[in-house]
């Protein structure tokens, strides 16, 4: 998995999160722009933190409890 499969990941995980806590900051009537950017730097926070942790455990080849769940579910689905 390459550096462009990461800044995917990253992406995927800071874009939505973004847009859910500005939505939130609207919803309590917060309407400065210091609100959107600090939604905006939680969830780039919150997206690295998430990035970081899953690339770090690719790297060390740790299982994942939830991954061979899911491999397994997909491995018999193809088979029945």
């Amino acid at each position: 998995m390459g550096a462009l499969f990461w800044i995917k990941r990253f992406l995927l995980a800071a874009v939505p999160l973004a847009a859910l806590l500005a939505a939130v900051e609207w919803f309590k009537g917060s309407t400065a722009r210091e609100d959107y950017l600090s939604a905006g730097a939680w969830a780039l926070i919150a997206a690295a933190i998430f990035t970081y942790s899953a690339w770090r455990r690719h790297r060390h080849a740790k299982a994942c409890g939830m991954c061979d769940d899911l491999a397994a579910a997909r491995k018999a689905k193809k088979t029945t």
